[in-house]
């Protein structure tokens, strides 16, 4: 064997190379061993995933004689006509396809939505082709709200069994209004999730419309529909598995949230009574569902009661919430780079898909 023979100057460089060989050999090792055991991991625990998205007026090209939709009418303001509906149908059907798909081939078992005309657009956006497979089902009432969008909730029967579903008013009528003031209902939904008892909310608080200080009254008072229904549920069973989802058009923060509602970010210092927001941290760090003025808001939410925490219960537990921030899901362009790619900017149809970004809870089981 011819001997190789490494001149002074560069023996310690060649030293650096054997000894990040070294490394390397015990980094890729180190990866193998991981990847070992996360499978292992893996095959101990089903996973699953539950999520939200507002949908950005999904409406349909009909006039709706009891409601205010003469914007997505085809002679409307947006001009809003079949082409452009069958468009924002795959788009939505898109995003909603991919949503947690590196952890389950079935995506999304549940998924709480807003911003829906009626049932009938549901229906279309289960039908397409990237999410007929599936198979959804649909639990959706129309609401009061005056231009008619409404939260809806659809569901994969494999994972989840419905048992009843409600909706239930919000009353922003204070006693010194002259006229009722009408907003989205709280969908509740009971059920059995692969076996076991849950709990769904779904919601679409009041917007910030007028300011965000002399709007919090109406946020406020959806949080105390929202709190009274946690209260009334876990009064008849304390070991009750309850998701609040929604947008909320607070961050978890705000009052509504943090104070009324009782939703707090410290899983470790939950008082009775107090319910988990896993995107508390998401939002400290940083991190939006959706932009405005050039900063981020997460107003998109997904609360938890104690009893998803509870290792000890066994049965489903929370394991990570998400923002689902893909670079396709932002725009590239424009004085509105990096927002939210959205459908409409102003009165111009750009094709995109929503305003807000959607989000996500995994699940484990033993």
């Amino acid at each position: 064997m011819k001997q190789i023979v490494i001149p002074d100057k560069y023996r310690s460089f060649a030293a650096l190379i054997c000894l990040n060989m070294k490394k390397n050999v015990l980094f890729a090792a180190f990866v193998l061993l991981n990847t070992l055991v996360f499978a292992q991991k893996k095959s101990e625990y089903k996973i699953a995933a539950i999520g939200f998205y507002n949908l950005e007026n999904l409406f349909d090209t009909l006039d709706s004689p009891i409601t205010n939709d003469a914007d997505f009418l085809p002679g409307g303001r947006l001009l809003w006509n079949t082409k452009k509906y069958v468009s924002k149908q795959a788009n939505m059907a898109k995003v909603i396809s991919e949503m947690a798909t590196e952890v389950s081939p079935d995506g999304l078992a549940l998924l709480g939505v807003a911003e829906v005309e009626n049932r009938k657009v549901l229906e279309d956006l289960v039908s397409q082709p990237a999410l007929k497979d599936r198979k959804y089902e649909i639990a959706h009432f129309d609401s009061p709200d005056e231009r008619g969008i409404d939260c809806g909730l659809l569901y994969q029967p494999k994972y989840f069994k419905l048992t009843s579903a409600q909706p239930v008013p919000v009353n922003l009528q204070r006693a010194t209004d002259s006229l009722a003031d009408f907003t989205r209902d709280i969908l509740y939904v009971t059920g059995t999730f692969d076996g076991e008892p849950i709990h769904i909310m779904v919601g679409h608080w009041s917007s910030r419309s007028g300011g965000e200080s002399g709007s919090a009254w109406r946020r406020a008072v959806a949080a105390g529909v929202c709190r009274h229904l946690v209260d009334s549920i876990s009064l008849a069973d304390p070991n009750a598995k309850i998701v609040i989802m929604g947008d909320l058009n607070d961050d978890p923060t705000d009052k509504s949230v943090s104070e009324v509602l009782g939703a707090k970010g410290n899983a470790d210092k939950l008082k009775k009574g107090e319910l988990y927001n896993p995107m508390y941290d998401i939002y400290k760090n940083g991190n939006g569902t959706l932009a405005y003025r050039d900063s981020w808001n997460l107003f998109d939410q997904l609360i938890v009661s104690k009893p998803l925490l509870n290792k000890k219960a066994g049965g489903w537990q929370l394991f990570k919430a998400m923002v689902f921030r893909q670079p396709w899901l932002l725009q590239t362009e424009g004085a509105f780079r990096g927002y939210p790619f959205r459908t409409f900017v102003g009165d111009i149809f750009i094709n995109g898909y929503s305003d807000h970004l959607p989000v996500y809870l995994l699940l484990l089981k033993k």
